[in-house]
């Protein structure tokens, strides 16, 4: 494919079956370089899950029929598509055809000389509300998964809390003084017997609240608890992902999921205990700049992750640069948000609460604000980029 995009001759689009549509290849290249000089946003994908909840079906206006929604994924560019608009026809595509076509002005020069073609950030929901708890999980370091897997970086992630309800967790890190051997003498015994394991004496279990931040640098035992909104801020390498406990449950298909203890095993970092947790990977927000009408905080990621996230509170307008690198976004408070450049290099772009959008490297400046029923009110942004810098 990354051969031929520079010089095919037409492009099919057969998402949908029985009606295929075709453009010619300098159609999509047009449209192509011009997406990678504007805020774009790919194609959601939404789909069930064994602990699925409730809150995307109402918020995100989806399928009520169905049992539930767990994931979504809003900025996986290997995973989700693109939407061409040409002669008013959506033609879609995969939307990693904009990142192997258009690599230095979407990432930028600094993140494609350490990623290459690979889009390093992604934004996913997990939405637990009213369902139940993700697997009791763990990815690997990156020493690991490059001599196992020849993968040269790992996933790296953190959950922002959008939403939660009452009771809401999150379980991060192990409690102190436990005994490496014996827990995971005690996930292979609830594996290989049936029994159940006993997340409580081991990991530790957060209180978690709307806006909460959680940073899960690789090697840090995890997952979300039942009645939370996760936004996922993570790397991108997603099939690695190593499962330790399931909470006695079985997949959609009825069968078990895989379980990994014999990999999660060799990546816990054991170390990361609760003072550990509490003091570097808990809701660590600092103040970074204001202006008028805004205030901007980091928000993390651990000095392990190469990925550094910003929120942002704003009434009237904030300025924002993309510092040479892709950046990712999601609105996390406010109806309606409005991107705009200082120089009129792009048309106003509209997004709404929830949405995830990203903006090229290339784009430079721009400007988000409050807009519509959203004017007036304080509305909140997260922002996501590759560290280059020290």
């Amino acid at each position: 494919k990354k051969r031929v995009l520079p010089k095919v001759d037409f492009w099919l689009d057969t998402h949908i079956a029985g009606t295929p549509k075709m453009i010619t290849g300098e159609t999509m290249r047009t449209g192509l370089e011009k997406t990678a000089h504007r805020p774009f946003r790919v194609v959601p994908f939404f789909d069930p899950a064994p602990w699925g909840g409730q809150w995307m079906k109402e918020v995100c206006d989806l399928d009520k029929t169905q049992d539930n929604f767990g994931w979504c994924f809003d900025c996986v560019p290997e995973e989700n598509s693109l939407y061409l608009k040409v002669e008013g026809e959506l033609f879609e595509m995969a939307s990693n055809n904009l990142v192997f076509y258009q690599t230095r002005n979407l990432l930028g020069a600094p993140v494609e000389a350490r990623f290459g073609q690979d889009f390093p950030i992604r934004f996913d929901f997990l939405d637990t509300m009213g369902g139940g708890n993700l697997s009791l999980q763990v990815h690997p370091t990156t020493q690991y998964i490059r001599d196992t897997f020849g993968i040269y970086y790992t996933q790296d992630e953190s959950y922002y809390l959008l939403d939660a309800g009452e009771g809401a967790t999150v379980y991060l890190g192990l409690k102190d003084g436990v005994d490496p051997e014996a827990m995971i003498a005690a996930l292979n015994e609830a594996q290989e017997s049936g029994s159940t394991f006993d997340t409580e004496k081991y990991v530790n279990k957060w209180p978690a609240k709307k806006h909460d931040h959680y940073l899960i640098p690789a090697g840090t035992i995890h997952c979300s608890g039942s009645e939370a909104m996760v936004l996922e801020i993570s790397a991108t390498p997603s099939i690695f992902t190593f499962k330790l406990w399931d909470w006695d449950r079985l997949g959609l298909d009825g069968r078990p999921r895989p379980i990994n203890i014999a990999h999660g095993s060799h990546v816990i970092q054991w170390e990361r205990q609760t003072d550990f947790v509490r003091d570097q990977l808990v809701n660590h927000f600092a103040p970074r700049a204001e202006g008028d009408g805004w205030v901007e905080e980091r928000t993390g990621l651990h000095e392990n992750e190469f990925i550094e996230t910003r929120r942002h509170w704003f009434t009237g307008k904030v300025p924002h640069n993309t510092g040479g690198g892709v950046n990712v976004l999601n609105v996390v408070e406010g109806d309606e948000l409005i991107v705009e450049s200082p120089t009129n290099a792009f048309e106003p772009f509209i997004v709404h609460y929830a949405e995830t959008f990203i903006v090229p490297a290339i784009v430079g400046d721009y400007t988000i604000r409050p807009y519509g029923l959203s004017e007036g009110k304080n509305c909140g942004t997260i922002k996501a980029y590759v560290r280059t810098k020290g």
